[in-house]
C-alpha cells in the first residue's frame, strides 16, 4: 500500500470507530431514568416540534440542492458541452453528497439533543453531576458524528475519484445547506426566544420559562434546530472547508512528492478526531465541580493528546524538514484557536469584569445596556483578528523557506496556512460536544421549571445553563476564527483552481500571482465584497424581527382570549402550535432571500470583473464578515451572560429595572449571537467555494 493509500484506511477507520463512540454514548444517555408524567409530554412536545420544523426545511432545501445540482451538471468545472460531461457528473454527485451528509449531522443533533434535554432536568434532582453527564454526552454524539460525517465523507471522495477539485463540490454542498440550515434555524429560535422574553419576562413579569407563556414550547424547540442542528451543520462545514482547502493545495505541492502532504492532511484531521474520541471519554465533573471548568479541561487535555500524537506521527511516517514545518503550522493554529476561545471568554463570562460591567450599566436603563454591551464586543474582536492574522502569518513564514529553496515556491506557504486551519478545526469534535451541550441543558432548565422539579434541581440547571452560554460564546468565536483561517487557506485554493485552468487553456503557469490592490478592479472587487456581510446580517435580522412581531401578536391573542391562561388556572393550556407555527412558516420564508443574496453577488461579481475581481471580492467579504461575526457573537453572549448574572441576585435581581434592561440588551443580543453571527462565517465559507468551483467560467466568461 502507498502511503496516501494508509492515510485513507486510517481516515475511513477513525470516522467509523467515532460512529461508534457515538452510539454508545447515544444508549448510555438514553437508558438514563425518565418517569416524570409532566416532563414526558413536554419533552415530547419540543421533539415534534423540532422533528417538524427541520422536515419542511429539508424540503425546502431539497428543491434548492436539486436546482442546484442541476446548474452543477450543465456548468461546473467547465460548460458539460466544452469539457469532460463525467467530469461534471462527479463533481454533481460530490455535490450531492455534502448535501446529504449536512442534512444527517443536523438530524442526528435533533435526535440526541431531544432526548439528553429529559434525561439532563430529572438527573438535575439527583445533582450536578449525573445531569451535566447526560448534557453533555448528549452533546458529544452529535460531536462524534459531525467530525466522524465530514472525515469519512471527504475521505470517500478523495478515494472515489482521486481529484481534489471534487471535494470543492462537496464542501459545497456541506456549505450551502448550513448557510440555510443555519439561517433558518437562528430566525425560528430567535422569534421564538425575543417573542417570549418581551412579553413573559418584560411585560408580565413572568419567569422564562413558564408553562403559560404560548412561546416557550417555540422557544425550547429553536434551542434544538438553531443551536444544534444548525451550528452542527455549521461546524461540519467548516471542518469540510478546512480540508478541501488543504487537499486542494497538497494535490499541486504532491505532483513532485508521491502524495506525502495530501497524507498528512488525513492523518493529522484522523488524529484530532481520535483525540476528540479520548477528550469525551475522560471527561468528568465532581459532586460539586464547576461545569464551565470540567467543559473547558476537556478541551485542553484534546488539544494536548492531538500535539502529542501529530508529533509522534510526524516521526514515524513524515520525518523530514517540509513535513515538521506543516507541523509547525498545525500546532500555531491549534494554540491560536485555544487562545481565541481564552479571549472570548473573557468577554462573555459572568466571572469577568465586562460581563458585570454591563449588568452594572443596565440599573440606569436599557439605553446604557446597548452602548456598554456594544462597546465590549467591539473590543472583543481586536484579540480574535490578531490572532487571525498572526496564525496565517507565522503559518506562511514557518513554510515560505522550504517553499523558496525546494521550488514549491508561494504555494507551500499557503498550504501552511491550511494546515493551521486544519489544526485549529482538530479538536472540532469536542468543539461540537461542548456547543450542543449548551442547548441540551438550557433545553432541561426550561423542563425544569415547567415539570415543578423543585428550586434545586432549578438552580443546578441555571449553573449549567450559564456553563453552556459562556463555553456556546466560546465555540462560536472558535468557529468563527476557524472560518477565518479556512477562507483565508479557501483564497490560496481559488487561485490554484485559477492558475490550473488557466494552464490548461495556455495561459500560462502562474497566471494569478497575487492581488493588487491598487488595481480597480480589485478594489471594485474589495469594495463590494466587504458591504455583502453587512447586508446578509441585516436581511437575516429583519426576518427575526418581522416574526417576533407576528409571534408577540400571537401571544397577546392568547393571553387576552383563554380565559385563566394568564392568572394560571388549571388545566388552561397555551396553543403552543400556533407559536410553533408561525416562527416555522416565518423561518421558511426568510432563509431563503439572505443565501441567495450571497451567492448572486459572487456571480455578478465574477461575470463583470474576473477572476481578479473575485480576488478582490473575498478579501473584503473575509475580512468585514470576520470582523462582524465576532462583534455580533461575543456581544450577544455578553449581553446574555449579564442577563443572568443579574437574575442570580445581583444588581437588583428578578423583577427589578436592572433586570429588564438587561433582557432587552439580551433581546437585541439574540439574534446577533444566534443568528447573523455566526451565519456570516457560513457565508464568507460558501462565497469562497463559488470562486473555486466558478473559477475556470470567471477566467473564461467576464466583462472585463
Amino acid at each position: 500500500m502507498t502511503i496516501l493509500q494508509i492515510a485513507l484506511t486510517i481516515a475511513i477507520c477513525i470516522a467509523v470507530l467515532s460512529f461508534g463512540f457515538a452510539a454508545w454514548l447515544f444508549m448510555w444517555v438514553k437508558k438514563r431514568p425518565s418517569s416524570n408524567p409532566k416532563i414526558a409530554v413536554i419533552a415530547e412536545y419540543i421533539r415534534k416540534g423540532a422533528n417538524t420544523f427541520l422536515k419542511k426545511e429539508y424540503l425546502v432545501l431539497a428543491i434548492f440542492a436539486s436546482v442546484a445540482a442541476v446548474l452543477i451538471l450543465l456548468f461546473l468545472p467547465m460548460p458539460i458541452w466544452k469539457g469532460s460531461p463525467l467530469t461534471n457528473v462527479y463533481m454533481m454527485l460530490s455535490y450531492i453528497a455534502g448535501t446529504v451528509f449536512s442534512c444527517l449531522a443536523g438530524k442526528i443533533g435533533i435526535q440526541i439533543a431531544t432526548i439528553a434535554n429529559k434525561k439532563a432536568a430529572e438527573a438535575a434532582q439527583k445533582g450536578i453531576q449525573p445531569s451535566f453527564m447526560a448534557g453533555f454526552r448528549g452533546g458529544a454524539v452529535m460531536g462524534m458524528a459531525v467530525v466522524g460525517s465530514s472525515l469519512l465523507g471527504v475521505a470517500a471522495i478523495f478515494w472515489i475519484f482521486m481529484d481534489a477539485t471534487m471535494l470543492l463540490g462537496f464542501s459545497f454542498g456541506a456549505s450551502s445547506l448550513a448557510l440555510f440550515a443555519k439561517a433558518g434555524g437562528g430566525i425560528f429560535t430567535k422569534t421564538a426566544d425575543v417573542s417570549a422574553d418581551l412579553v413573559g419576562k418584560v411585560e408580565l413579569g413572568i419567569p422564562e420559562d413558564d408553562p403559560r407563556n404560548p412561546a416557550v414550547i417555540a422557544d425550547n424547540v429553536g434551542d434544538n434546530v438553531g443551536d444544534v442542528a444548525g451550528m452542527g451543520a455549521d461546524l461540519f462545514d467548516s471542518n469540510v472547508a478546512s480540508m478541501a482547502a488543504a487537499l486542494v493545495m497538497a494535490s499541486v505541492l504532491d505532483i513532485a512528492t508521491n502524495g506525502v502532504f495530501t497524507s498528512m492532511v488525513f492523518v493529522y484531521a484522523s488524529i484530532g478526531l481520535l483525540a476528540s474520541i479520548i477528550g469525551v471519554a475522560t471527561a468528568r465533573i465532581g459532586k460539586n465541580g464547576n461545569p464551565t471548568t470540567a467543559l473547558n479541561s476537556s478541551t485542553y487535555v484534546t488539544t494536548a493528546i492531538f500535539a502529542l500524537l501529530t508529533a509522534g506521527a510526524t516521526a514515524l511516517f513524515f520525518n523530514v524538514e517540509p513535513c515538521w514545518r506543516i507541523w509547525g503550522a498545525s500546532m500555531i493554529g491549534l494554540i491560536v484557536g485555544v487562545l481565541i476561545g481564552l479571549t472570548t471568554d473573557y468577554f462573555t463570562d459572568d466571572r469577568r469584569s465586562p460581563v458585570r460591567k454591563v449588568a452594572h450599566a443596565s440599573k440606569t436603563g436599557p439605553a446604557f445596556t446597548i452602548l456598554s454591551g456594544i462597546s465590549y464586543g467591539f473590543l472583543s474582536v481586536l484579540p480574535a483578528m490578531i490572532g487571525i492574522a498572526v496564525s496565517a502569518l507565522t503559518a506562511y513564514k514557518i513554510c515560505e523557506p522550504i517553499g523558496a529553496t525546494s521550488g514549491l515556491g508561494v504555494d507551500f506557504g499557503m498550504f501552511g496556512i491550511s494546515m493551521a486551519a486544519v489544526g485549529m478545526l482538530s479538536i472540532v469534535g469536542m468543539i461540537v460536544a461542548n456547543d450542543a451541550y449548551g442547548p441540551i441543558v438550557d433545553n432541561a432548565r426550561g423542563l425544569v421549571e415547567m415539570g415543578d422539579l423543585g428550586e434545586k434541581a432549578l438552580q443546578i440547571t441555571d449553573e449549567l445553563d450559564s456553563a453552556g452560554n459562556t463555553v456556546k460564546a466560546i465555540t462560536k468565536g472558535f468557529a468563527i476564527s476557524a472560518a477565518g483561517l479556512t477562507v483565508i487557506a479557501l483564497l490560496g485554493a481559488f487561485r490554484a483552481e485559477v492558475n490550473t485552468a488557466a494552464e490548461a487553456l495556455g495561459r500560462g503557469a502562474n497566471y494569478l500571482a497575487g492581488f493588487d490592490i491598487m488595481n480597480p478592479i480589485v478594489f471594485f472587487g474589495i469594495l463590494v465584497g466587504a458591504a455583502i456581510p453587512a447586508v446578509f446580517s441585516a436581511l437575516l435580522m429583519l426576518g427575526v424581527d418581522r416574526n417576533a412581531q407576528r409571534m408577540v401578536g400571537e401571544i397577546h391573542r392568547q393571553f387576552d382570549e383563554i380565559p385563566g391562561l394568564k392568572e394560571g388556572k388549571e388545566g388552561v393550556v397555551p396553543e403552543y402550535d400556533k407559536c410553533i407555527t408561525i416562527a416555522t412558516k416565518g423561518a421558511l420564508k426568510e432563509l431563503i432571500p439572505a443565501g441567495l443574496f450571497a451567492i448572486v453577488a459572487t456571480l455578478v461579481v465574477g461575470f463583470i470583473g474576473g477572476v481578479v475581481a473575485i480576488g478582490g471580492f473575498l478579501l473584503g467579504n473575509i475580512v468585514s464578515g470576520l470582523l462582524l461575526a465576532l462583534f455580533m457573537s461575543n456581544s450577544g453572549g455578553l449581553w446574555d451572560n449579564s442577563k443572568k448574572y443579574v437574575e442570580s441576585g445581583h444588581e437588583g435581581g428578578k423583577g427589578s429595572d436592572a433586570h429588564k434592561a438587561a433582557v432587552i440588551g439580551d433581546t437585541v443580543g439574540d439574534p446577533f449571537k444566534d443568528t447573523a453571527g455566526p451565519s456570516i462565517n457560513t457565508q464568507i465559507t460558501v462565497v469562497s467555494l463559488i470562486a473555486s468551483i466558478m473559477s475556470t467560467i470567471f477566467l473564461t466568461a467576464s466583462l472585463f
